[in-house]
């Protein structure tokens, strides 16, 4: 397969983890920067057992660049895709021909187990930033935070739901690449499936941003998201609304909709206008009051904050947010972020920060279009929560370690990554290229592991639920999604590596045929198709 040899071809000596002071950062392919490869972040203290080698490299990667930190959301601002971006940065010590490099050691005896994250499973925003940004001849990827796991999260991997209600289902496989030591592994954690009639109620209360710089494409892309809404909701379910600008005003309080489209709701949409400065924190506070007032225990309880990105989000903004979303054995009410408008002018840095301390969704809507897909056919799985709190273990027998990954977060140490919840009709999908030490060790009979812990959406109880693969079994399964998700894996690390001026299309082209082809009819790589076609 073309995929497997491009990977081979260009990912051989690229394979060897970084060990930093700060933190461990994945080592990038062909098409990325080394120093923003992945976006995951890594435990400090990772060192060995399945995340590289042991020991710090002082900063400084393969190829003499200095090593990137985790977390990193795309690289420099001063970066266009096919241009060199930004300057060239230290350079680097000289290396001492004399000098041996040091042997890396196999660990062949204990056995690897990692955690997981790839964030809230509705954090979806930066591929809509990029789509636009290419397909709108923008000249530059710079000013989007590029997250490799948001394109897991937008894009649909159609993983078999579990057959019992409140549970989640665990699918992997894996394909060889290259020699026998090297592979690509695919987790998936899926939910359930429920239609929006099936659906609990819902309590909204819609925070939107009517300020001055919403004038134009921002507010008509905030009404379109609020008739959008109103065109989901069912009878049981209420709204309230409150506008922010240098004022805030009460539009709806508690207000129990009949059914889909209510002319009330639909009213107040199309009323809304932008004028005035902005007052987040007034916005906020009117929102969460209205909220506590019409809350609902037993159902689904949401602010949704509709805004172009334009205020800060100061300390007390967050600390607001975060204590009304509720701790890990309680109910609360969860933020959902919306940004609206251009990608050209939007800055995702407000919306980001408030759904982390929100534990909800973040989502961009550019196009009446992109509207209607996320707050009308996807509503079920945008406002709903299928499991809290979700933390993936993974077990892997000894030799192995992660080379590249597709989430925000990995470590041995549980503490280290952040526990996610996972929406209804949706799957929590992880990406990572895997590397053995010791492949004399693995026969079709070794074993992996995959364990979910995780909250109950209704009773709050803890459940765990746990599935063991042999590798005969996932390099034998169907590999389509695996296919898939390569092809996204790799356009988005193509992506952020254009944003910087260092990277090529040239494996997200690979990926993408495998990924065709296993998948002739799929909207979504022919969407991604197009975007790279546009480069």
């Amino acid at each position: 397969m073309a995929y497997e040899t491009d990977f081979r071809r260009c990912f051989r000596g690229h394979l060897a983890p970084l060990v930093i002071p700060i933190a461990l950062v994945l080592s990038t392919g062909c098409s990325s920067a080394d120093d923003d490869a992945n976006g995951s972040e890594l435990d400090s203290g990772a060192e060995g057992h399945g995340l590289g080698e042991d020991g710090a490299n002082d900063g400084w990667d393969d190829d003499g660049g200095a090593a990137g930190t985790s977390g990193a959301d795309g690289g420099d601002d001063d970066g266009a895709w096919g241009d060199e971006g930004g300057d060239d940065g230290p350079v680097p010590p000289p290396e001492d021909p004399e000098v041996e490099p040091p042997v890396e050691e196999c660990d062949a005896s204990e056995d690897v187990t990692l955690f997981l994250s790839p964030d809230d499973s509705n954090s979806m925003s930066s591929p809509v930033q990029a789509r636009e940004a290419v397909l709108n001849n923008f000249g530059s990827l710079s000013g989007i935070g590029l997250r490799t796991w948001e394109f897991l999260n937008y894009y649909t991997f159609d993983y078999a739901p579990p057959q019992t209600a409140g549970e989640v289902a665990l699918h992997a496989d894996m394909v060889r690449v290259g020699d026998e030591d090297e592979y690509v592994l695919q987790i998936g954690v899926a939910s359930e499936q429920i239609t929006n009639e099936e659906r609990d109620n819902i309590s909204i209360t819609l925070v939107l941003d009517t300020s001055g710089s919403m004038q134009g494409q921002a507010m008509d892309m905030l009404k379109d998201t609020c008739r959008a809404i109103a065109a989901s909701l069912k009878d049981g379910d209420t709204v309230s609304m409150v506008t922010w600008s240098t004022e805030n005003s009460t539009v709806l309080g508690g207000y129990a909709v009949n059914g889909a489209d209510d002319p009330m709701v639909v009213g107040k949409c199309d009323e809304l206008a932008a004028g005035g400065g902005t007052d987040l924190y007034g916005g906020l506070t009117s929102g969460y009051a209205l909220a506590e007032q019409t809350y609902q225990a037993g159902i689904t309880n949401r602010i949704v904050l509709i805004s172009d990105g334009g205020a800060n989000a100061g300390i007390t903004d967050v600390d607001l947010i975060a204590e009304h979303a509720g701790g890990n054995d309680e109910d609360g009410i969860y933020m959902v972020a919306v940004g609206v408008g251009s990608a050209s002018q939007y800055n995702d840095d407000l919306m980001d920060v408030v759904s982390d301390a929100g534990k909800g969704a973040s989502v961009f809507i550019n196009s009446t279009e992109e509207a209607w897909k996320i707050f009308n056919d996807g509503f079920t799985n945008t406002m709903g929560v299928a499991a809290r709190n979700v933390q993936v273990r993974l077990d892997m027998p000894p030799g192995f370690e992660v080379m590249r990954f597709s989430g925000e977060e990995i470590s041995e140490d549980p503490a280290q990554v952040e526990p996610q919840h996972l929406s209804p009709n949706d799957a929590m999908v992880f990406h990572q290229h895997i590397e053995t030490c010791a492949p004399e060790l693995v026969t079709a009979d070794t074993e992996f592991s995959v364990t979910a812990t995780y909250v109950d959406a209704k009773t709050f109880e803890e459940r765990e639920v746990s599935a063991t693969f042999t590798f005969g079994e996932m390099v034998d399964a169907d590999h389509s999604l695996l296919l898939k998700g390569a092809a996204v894996f790799e356009y988005a690390e193509a992506l952020k590596g254009m944003a910087t001026g260092e990277g090529t299309r040239e494996l997200a082209d690979a990926a993408l045929a495998a990924g065709v082809e296993a998948n002739p009819e799929d909207a979504d790589l022919t969407e991604i198709q197009t975007v790279l076609d546009a480069l």
